[in-house]
């Protein structure tokens, strides 16, 4: 069972964005790269094709690593290490470390 899922609510704890909050838009395991709404936005030049005939630049998210996130707890809001609970020797859901509640 993963820690982060697509939609949880982060808050970068590390770079020229810290502290911001967003959403999950997309995760990437292998390289463990995720892009979060509205954070690492950077400006990319983009020339005109048939999608775009205007061309010009556009704001852009790029992926930040994993480990500059941290989910937040769903009672504080605040950020908050991640535990996979188990029953029977299966993962059954995660649950936020400071608050013991379930996220959903």
């Amino acid at each position: 069972m993963q820690k982060l899922k697509v939609n949880d609510t982060v808050q970068v704890l590390v770079g020229k964005d810290k502290g911001k909050q967003g959403k999950v838009k997309s995760i990437n395991f292998k390289t463990n790269r995720l892009i979060v709404e509205g954070v690492n936005v950077v400006k990319k030049a983009i020339r005109p094709n048939q999608a775009n005939q205007q061309g010009g630049i556009i704001d852009l998210e790029k992926a930040i690593h994993i480990s500059n996130v941290s989910l937040l707890d769903p009672k504080s809001g605040k950020p908050t290490r991640v535990k996979v609970k188990q029953e029977a020797g299966k993962n059954t859901g995660r649950v936020a470390s400071k608050s013991n509640l379930e996220i959903k």
